[in-house]
């Protein structure tokens, strides 16, 4: 074949393949942001006395604008996503970077990881807001269409669709996406040429795209202003979530979709809400819907209610990548994860979260009832994110990118000055409904934390208990006891200490395997483990060997397929002749040891007791495993 030809035919199906993934980028990241115009306005210009003036419309618009191409364009689209982890994003892979950075500095690593995990906490309340705001604006149009409709209807209506929506998640963001991509891609049309349609009527509108007139809002309406960003960040919602959900699609097709077709739409519909407003400021009740000749209604009705459910798909898949990533950083107990994708492994279904999510969600959707009630409580779980990202993403410029200095300051002085003028507007609203992320925030923190500050205790308490390895084996070789054939492989958190379950056997069994080899896992701050480090060999003498695999928080460890390939660095592994043995802790919390408070043991014991076994983790055979029990006081 012509090599021109063949160069041809590979450019046409890279083509075709960034045109898909920009299609499935639309259908799951975009959702969150684009179904915005339903409520921002609306909550913008009708909360704390504000009014549809003409001053104001031309004011508000242009904060939306301006935080579209600062907030998203620049801050999120080229800078944030510049930060990924070997193609993984998201607060946990961002956190995982800074932490490299801060290597050797164990009092910045404590603060970063404090930082982050707050940062990811915040993310799961906007993964519990976002479909349950989203899916009350769509089906509020009912509203428009028969005010006199029951009160019930809306958040029972709701309900139903978010049932729907959390069982499509089992098979997986690639068949969701291709499902909702289409819907999407209508909707954006869809709301862009209604806002073209009202825009041509009143095009003065389109001078808000003026800076001066947020400025000029500013300076008029004072304090009432500052308020109004607590609306106005609404129209940023989603993207914390295309941050987040990188992984799933790659960031190239990400940034085609927004620069060329979700950005353009976004800008159109609001600045079409806002001609509408010029001509008739009694609208503000519902401006997405009254943009909607009557005709038009019920079918715009159903079209936002699909778009809505395709929303909430960006941070649901968002918090699936999330827990991954924090369970092989060791800030989450293990979970289930199942693959629902045989070509993108960052796409995955995470039982435990899910319905952890459906359960919030319908809370939510029970408790406030409307999307009025829910916009002050969405605010805060965002720019609470935002900030957090913000300074993570600093410490990676100036340690990863070698950035100057001078430029790492002006970069964050911008930055961190629109995001805690957005946080500091929210945190006004915090007893109008702000506090239900926060506590839900406080909530995950509590459990990451703690599950993580019980890891280090158990290392730490089976590392004190051990015997030292090196004095163990010279004394075995003295006084060998019975050997058997084959391979012995135990899992251990040192690699300087008889690992229990070795010593167990020894005790009970009277016997030793031919050869013993003592396995620890660790999991690095990079999503893959590259191959030259992804397995190191020592032999310790006597036919026992130290074995460290290492995995990246983006794979899932199979530990017989990594022993597969050590017979390439002189330790061949035959798994018909390989037994493997692991202690299984029992953790028993103790008050008087040192460590945490006495109700943080008993919630880590919890969580111990009902996480993932480790064998069924690192996908270890039942039929070749050995566990031994041991009880671990912290």
């Amino acid at each position: 074949m012509n090599p021109a030809s063949m160069h041809g035919s590979a450019d046409t199906e890279t083509k075709r393949r960034l045109a898909t993934l920009a299609l499935g980028a639309i259908g799951v990241v975009y959702g969150d942001i684009g179904t915005s115009p339903l409520y921002t306005l609306q909550t913008t210009l009708s909360h704390d006395g504000m009014k549809p003036t003409p001053e104001s419309i031309f004011g508000v618009l242009s904060l939306i604008f301006w935080a579209q191409i600062i907030v998203v364009s620049l801050k999120y689209v080229v800078f944030i996503m510049r930060a990924d982890n070997k193609g993984e994003g998201g607060i946990m892979a961002l956190l995982a970077l800074a932490l490299r950075s801060a290597r050797g500095d164990a009092r910045m690593r404590w603060i970063l990881a404090i930082l982050g995990i707050f940062g990811a906490a915040l993310f799961y309340g906007d993964g519990v807001i976002t479909p349950a705001i989203s899916v009350l604006s769509a089906v509020e149009g009912m509203k428009v269409a028969i005010p006199d409709l029951p009160h019930w209807v809306v958040p029972v209506t709701s309900v139903v669709i978010l049932f729907f929506l959390f069982a499509l998640q089992r098979h997986g963001t690639e068949r969701v996406g291709r499902l909702f991509g289409p819907v999407m891609v209508i909707w954006f049309v869809v709301i862009a040429l209604f806002g073209v349609r009202m825009i041509a009527v009143n095009p003065q509108v389109l001078h808000a795209l003026d800076p001066t007139y947020a400025v000029k809002f500013f300076i008029s309406h004072g304090l009432q202003a500052f308020i109004a960003l607590g609306g106005v960040v609404l129209a940023l919602t989603g993207a914390e979530a295309l941050y987040a959900d990188m992984g799933h699609f790659g960031k190239k097709p990400i940034r085609l979709a927004w620069f060329s077709f979700v950005l353009p739409a976004l800008v159109l519909n609001y600045f079409g809400q806002g001609a509408l407003l010029l001509s008739h400021p009694e609208a503000i009740d519902n401006p997405f819907f009254k943009l909607v000749p009557q005709a038009l209604l019920y079918p715009m009705i159903g079209l936002a209610t699909l778009a809505t459910v395709i929303a909430s798909q960006a941070v649901i898949s968002g918090a699936f990548s999330m827990t991954r990533e924090a369970m092989a950083l060791g800030y989450s107990m293990r979970m289930p994860i199942v693959h629902t994708s045989r070509e993108m492994s960052g796409q995955i279904f995470v039982p435990w979260v899910n319905a952890f999510l459906l359960v919030m969600v319908l809370l939510a959707v029970l408790g406030f009832r409307s999307s009025e009630n829910l916009s002050a409580a969405y605010g805060i779980a965002v720019t609470g994110t935002m900030v957090t990202t913000t300074i993570l993403a600093l410490v990676v410029a100036r340690y990863q990118w070698k950035w100057s200095r001078i430029t790492v300051a002006v970069a964050g002085i911008l930055l961190l000055t629109i995001d805690l003028a957005f946080l500091g507007a929210n945190l006004i609203k915090i007893e109008y409904g702000g506090w239900f992320p926060l506590v839900l925030g406080v909530g995950v923190f509590i459990v990451m934390t703690t599950w993580r500050r019980g890891r280090e205790l158990v290392v730490r308490e089976i590392k004190q208990s051990g015997l030292a390895l090196a004095p163990f084996i010279e004394n075995v070789s003295d006084h060998p006891p019975l050997r058997v054939p084959g391979s012995a492989v135990f899992l251990t958190a040192n690699q300087h200490a008889v690992p229990h379950a070795l010593l167990h056997n020894l005790k009970h069994n009277k016997v030793l395997h031919q050869r013993n080899v003592l396995l620890t896992v660790d999991m690095l701050e990079t999503p893959v483990a590259d191959a030259d480090e992804r397995i190191h060999i020592t032999s310790l003498g006597h036919d026992f060997y130290g074995l460290e695999l290492r995995f990246g928080f983006a794979e899932d460890p199979n530990i017989p397929e990594a022993l597969s390939k050590c017979s390439r660095s002189g330790l061949p592994f035959d798994m018909m002749d390989t037994t493997f043995f692991l202690s299984r802790e029992t953790i028993i919390a103790d008050d008087r040891r040192p460590g945490m408070a006495l109700w943080r043991d008993k919630l880590f014991a919890f969580m111990a007791r009902n996480a993932l076994p480790a064998t069924a983790f690192f996908q270890i055979p039942g039929n070749r495993l050995i566990e031994l029990g041991a009880q671990v006081e912290i």
